[in-house]
């Protein structure tokens, strides 16, 4: 079923105003004490990374593609997160989201339409600064992992993804403290971190762009 174009439409005119940014990230964060600057990319020395949160149709709201990262790698292991990895030389961060795509997954750049950018956020433990983007390929191509690291390629719903009850909050032993952490629980995986905090904000544009029930 092809995506409708007013949502579209609307989810890229709503992606070109003042974003929901950290306040929304904030939802999906671990419970440290976090301020809101901790998450700024803002003069930061950071390492930049792109990722793209890439839409395919589906029979209602649209399908969400997310990555799971193999189990047996020494970092990071059996992870969710989305396409994406480190920009290289002097390419836009843009051409960094579609070309790991292309590495990972499969997917066609030309194919393509970018919608525009959310938030850039800033983690810490590896200093990266990630530049998510927005993107919509129509109709779905047939997409596999094509990079060593990647294990799965996982289709999140975004009907799904809006119920309350996708949301969980567990209490996890996070670097010798009890931590709360919030999750998506997609199909028995755990969507947690970055991922789920990039993933809070496009839910909250999604809201306002879907056509009313």
């Amino acid at each position: 079923m092809p995506l409708p174009v007013s949502f579209l439409d609307r989810l890229s005119s709503r992606l070109q105003r003042p974003l929901p940014g950290h306040e929304a990230h904030r939802r999906m964060a671990p419970r440290y004490e976090l301020r809101r600057d901790a998450l700024s990319v803002d003069d930061r020395h950071c390492r930049e990374a792109a990722v793209l949160a890439l839409l395919l149709p589906s029979d209602d709201l649209p399908s969400v593609i997310l990555t799971v990262r193999r189990d047996d790698l020494p970092d990071h292991g059996g992870q969710i997160s989305f396409p994406g990895g480190e920009r290289e030389d002097e390419e836009s961060l843009r051409d960094t989201a579609l070309r790991e795509a292309h590495e990972e997954i499969a997917l066609a750049p030309q194919s393509v339409r970018l919608l525009g950018g959310l938030t850039p956020l800033y983690i810490p433990p590896s200093n990266f600064c990630v530049h998510p983007f927005v993107g919509v390929v129509d109709p779905a191509p047939p997409l596999r992992p094509t990079d060593r690291e990647v294990a799965e390629v996982l289709h999140a719903p975004l009907h799904h993804l809006l119920d309350p009850n996708t949301r969980v909050v567990e209490t996890w032993r996070l670097h010798d403290q009890a931590v709360e952490v919030p999750y998506y629980d997609v199909a028995g995986r755990t969507v947690w971190g970055a991922t789920a905090m990039m993933l809070a904000e496009l839910l909250a544009l999604v809201e306002e762009a879907a056509p009313p029930e």
